[in-house]
């Protein structure tokens, strides 16, 4: 099995040069699978049903979000009409949409993909992801040994507990939302493939996809401004995976590309 997961998709640009570059991306890796977050591609936060539809128009297989699922008041119709759309899954119960799902890629096996949002230093506080990650993970194993979980998470201290906790459960744990690609993507021991942060699609002379002036601003005034997406050169992140029959990971690679 081969999957491709691209990081935060940022507004406009971001959803452009995705846009261009999965079809170079898919004729490289011939992925079976291709994810990406999109809690940022509405212009910078949340999701839209225009938005949803020009991504799944465009090669992408499923979309995960974040912190910036609510954002439009669309998402719920977004959520309804699209299964292929995921909100995190350690919302309460009851939240409009799905956090986990079963998706036939293109090989004809049904891989599991998990949504999840971290409680350290993110609003609002949700169900323990530890509890909720092993209960849908095992959900999901019973249908298929691919199992790939996007926590979407600030602290690295909580993404890397969490890899090591669903170890040998999960096919991979890929981190997502701080929009800086780490460099620690690896096979833990039992063999789920992991890595802190894949990194963001979007404006790469920026602060996180944002004018980086204004970004200052408000860290110098400390008062709240209105943050709009940078333009420039934009860089896109993510990871390529390849799973044995077994849905242990036997191939990560950071996946780079920078455009002026």
């Amino acid at each position: 099995m081969k999957i491709i997961f691209l990081g935060d998709i940022v507004g406009r640009p971001g959803r452009k040069l995705v846009k261009e570059m999965l079809p170079k991306l898919t004729k490289e890796y011939a992925p079976d699978l291709t994810v990406v977050n999109g809690e940022n591609a509405a212009g910078g936060f949340g999701l839209t049903m225009e938005v949803a539809e020009e991504l799944l128009q465009n090669g992408v297989d499923v979309i995960t979000l974040g912190n910036h699922t609510w954002k439009h008041k669309e998402i719920n119709q977004v959520l309804d009409r699209y299964k292929e759309v995921l909100r995190p899954a350690n919302y309460p119960p009851g939240t409009p949409g799905e956090g986990f799902g079963l998706f036939v890629a293109r090989n004809g096996y049904p891989v599991g993909i998990l949504n999840l949002m971290g409680q350290v230093y993110l609003e609002p506080a949700l169900d323990c992801p530890f509890r909720v990650a092993k209960e849908k993970v095992n959900l999901l194993k019973q249908k298929t040994p691919y199992v790939l979980v996007d926590f979407h998470a600030e602290a690295t201290s909580e993404k890397v507990a969490l890899g090591h906790y669903l170890d040998g459960l999960a096919s991979a744990v890929l981190g997502t939302h701080t929009h800086v690609t780490t460099a620690d993507q690896r096979i833990l021991p039992a063999g789920t493939g992991y890595i802190t942060d894949v990194g963001m699609c979007g404006p790469a002379d920026s602060v996180l996809g944002v004018k980086k002036e204004l970004a200052i601003q408000k860290f110098i005034t400390k008062r709240p401004v209105k943050f709009e997406i940078a333009g420039g050169p934009v860089e896109l992140g993510g990871i390529y995976l390849e799973l044995d029959q077994q849905g242990r990971t036997k191939v990560i690679e950071r996946i780079y590309y920078r455009k002026i």
